[in-house]
């Protein structure tokens, strides 16, 4: 088993990798060091984040900085202020034990005056993001011209938030003669051009398969209809008690409604994105990782650069529209040696992106159900319990109120206490998830999985044999209507199980709801003399419409537009 101390790093570097608790090197680790402090060559690491590689160009870093020189000798570059903090703060632990020797991060978003005033005292390594340093260049506060060492970390990130000309015209400060390291999790073809580029001859070190995505993550889909991507989205939640996510939005606007939803659903979430001001950035960013939020809902903008190494699973409400894109969300999770979750909440006709990001990452999707109202209880219940056997008892606080508490309940006999008690903890999913619908887009032939399904399982998913009535209401959106206050009408009704629901179209004055045929008289009473917001509703089976009749008129509207042009 490898050593720190078998890769030649010196006793005093050795003892601020003791300090911060690390006893064995990680396998990027282990490849790069003993390279770097051999001999200076450019280098390109391909490894998924959080498999440890701040430490293993800071430490050749390190190693190679002198403190009794003033200048600046080592600049390592960085896609975002979060990335860029965390980098230095690593750094500065592992040189714990060097005297005098000073790293110091710049960044946007905070007094460049203060920032100069350091740099001015005298700085050894300096941490930056692109932006700011640009900002220090322009007005000579910085000097690279004795840099001997540029990193760039998260070299794809920094390329797809369209830094390439910023890095360029950073790049022409420094000595031609320097060494180049580039640190990614992804190669596409704009990092290979930086390495083309601007180093010389690289040795290229791929820790696993290039591109793919990390070892200890597993990667999970559900398949569902797209109405239903909330609903399921909190089912997965519900499912895993304990929960400590990142949830990837495509917009800032979608980010910002399921963070709604989750929160008015009694969860500890936040939303990360763009508008926010880097004050209310960090203070989101310091609450979730003290975990005073259990769930984080961001943009791939706005969780750049992100250092959080315990996430539990990473969920993608939305997939990205880049498969390179997914590499970086899924290495949110499964980092430090932990194992980890990579969950994709998939609507059918987004297949086609699923088999697009496997072949990327060489990894295989593994098709889940969307978890039944029952099966959520019970995992609840478990953790429930759970919690509860494993509660730490202090019986010398307990001690003084342990009689009279006893004597508050020495009506209740064992059943009785159990009972009520996992009412009043329990009640909130019990009455959620009663006659809750299966969310699963169709119900898949045994063996069958959404990567090898053929065009007449899709047909048969969009077709399905399930009769259903149409009912008309005369109530729609003016009147407060929403599909979970339909839904929650129809569970209502007593003594018939669980009703299938098939479309629901709300309009401003009216919807439309498809229910399973069977149970026509029973929602025509359920809604009868009904009251929605102050307005009694009217409800009436609809009347079917030929196919032909249906579309006569899209095809006349269609056939004028063809004309017009």
């Amino acid at each position: 088993m490898t050593s720190f101390k078998d890769l030649g790093i010196n006793d005093t570097l050795l003892k601020g990798i003791a300090e911060l608790g690390f006893t064995q090197p990680t396998p990027v680790q282990e490849k790069v060091i003993p390279l770097m402090l051999k001999e200076r060559v450019d280098l390109v690491s391909l490894a998924q984040t959080g498999t440890g590689k701040t430490a293993a160009f800071g430490i050749p870093l390190i190693h190679w900085a002198s403190p009794s020189k003033r200048h600046t000798q080592g600049l390592v570059l960085c896609p975002t202020r979060e990335l860029c903090i965390q980098v230095a703060k690593d750094l500065a632990g592992l040189s714990k034990f060097i005297p005098k020797l000073s790293i110091l991060p710049v960044y946007g978003g905070t007094r460049i005056d203060q920032q100069i005033n350091k740099l001015r005292k005298g700085v050894q390594i300096v941490v930056a993001t692109p932006g700011r340093l640009k900002d220090l260049l322009k007005r000579k506060a910085i000097d690279l011209s004795h840099i001997n060492t540029v990193v760039f970390d998260e070299a794809d990130e920094m390329l797809q938030m369209g830094f390439k000309d910023d890095l360029t015209e950073i790049l022409s400060h420094t000595p031609e003669k320097k060494n180049t390291l580039l640190f990614s999790a992804t190669m596409p073809k704009e990092v290979a051009m930086i390495a083309k580029k601007y180093m010389r001859n690289p040795v290229e070190l791929t820790i696993g398969t290039k591109n793919s995505g990390a070892e200890n993550v597993r990667h999970e889909y559900y398949l569902i209809h797209p109405r239903n991507r909330y609903p399921a989205l909190k089912r997965i939640v519900d499912n895993n008690p304990g929960i400590y996510s990142i949830i990837f939005c495509r917009t800032r606007r979608e980010t910002h409604e399921v963070a709604n939803k989750l929160i008015q659903d009694g969860y500890n979430a936040d939303s990360l994105h763009g508008d926010l001001s880097q004050a209310q950035r960090d203070q989101v960013m310091g609450r979730f990782r003290c975990k005073n939020i259990q769930i984080l809902v961001a943009t791939d903008v706005a969780a750049r650069g992100l250092d959080v190494t315990d996430l539990s699973h990473v969920i993608n409400y939305n997939l990205p529209d880049e498969p390179a894109a997914y590499t970086h969300r899924s290495g949110r999770t499964g980092r430090a040696g932990r194992k980890g979750t990579s969950i994709v909440i998939l609507a059918g006709n987004e297949q086609y992106k699923l088999k697009l990001i496997e072949k990327k990452i060489n990894k295989q999707f593994i098709q889940c159900l969307v978890p039944t109202g029952p099966q959520i209880c019970s995992k609840q219940l478990i953790n429930l319990l759970d919690e509860v056997t494993n509660a730490c008892v202090n019986e010398e606080q307990i001690s003084p109120l342990y009689d009279e508490i006893s004597a508050k309940l020495d009506h209740l006999d064992r059943d009785d206490l159990i009972k009520r008690f996992l009412s009043l903890e329990f009640n909130r999913f019990l009455e959620y998830y009663k006659n809750a619908p299966d969310l699963n887009a169709s119900d898949l032939p045994h063996g069958r999985t959404g990567r090898n399904r053929t065009k007449k399982d899709a047909f048969r998913d969009s077709h399905p044999r399930q009769k259903y009535t149409t009912f008309s209401l005369n109530v729609g959106r003016r009147q407060g209507i929403i599909p979970q206050g339909l839904i929650g009408k129809i569970n209502e009704i007593e003594n018939v199980g669980r009703i299938k629901i098939g479309r629901i179209d709300i309009l401003r004055n009216s919807a439309t709801l498809e229910v399973d045929s069977r149970y026509t008289s029973q929602v025509l009473n359920a809604f009868q003399q009904a009251e929605i917001n102050g307005k009694t509703v009217s409800i009436e089976v609809a009347k079917a419409v030929p196919a032909a009749k249906r579309y006569k008129g899209k095809r006349k509207a269609n056939f004028q537009r063809k004309e017009r042009r």
